[in-house]
């Protein structure tokens, strides 16, 4: 059997987190509203034009989301990418006017 690293391990690049905590909640955010919605990684999938299996690497962190990937997943939500981005960031921050 080859050795695996822990996923925390493999999550890393040098010393440098490759998921860093923005990323974590921005993708944290997507996939909550996705659930809210009672749509599964299949609905998203089929309005991204990929294979479920890509939504799920997606999700679990295998495969890092790009910007064209988090603008079909905004529209698979039905979701204007520009404003999510807006929310997700600002709430990061603490700003609650928005």
């Amino acid at each position: 059997m080859p050795y695996r690293l822990s996923t925390a391990v493999e999550e890393r690049v040098g010393n440098r987190d490759k998921f860093g905590d923005d990323y974590k909640a921005l993708l944290a955010r997507l996939v909550a509203e996705r659930r809210r919605r009672g749509l599964t990684q299949w609905d998203i999938a089929r309005a991204m034009g990929e294979d479920q299996s890509q939504v799920s690497k997606l999700e679990r962190r295998e495969r890092r989301l790009d910007i064209i990937d988090f603008v079909r997943y905004c529209r698979a939500l039905d979701v204007a990418p520009g404003e999510w981005l807006d929310t997700t960031l600002a709430s990061l921050r603490g700003d609650t006017t928005e």
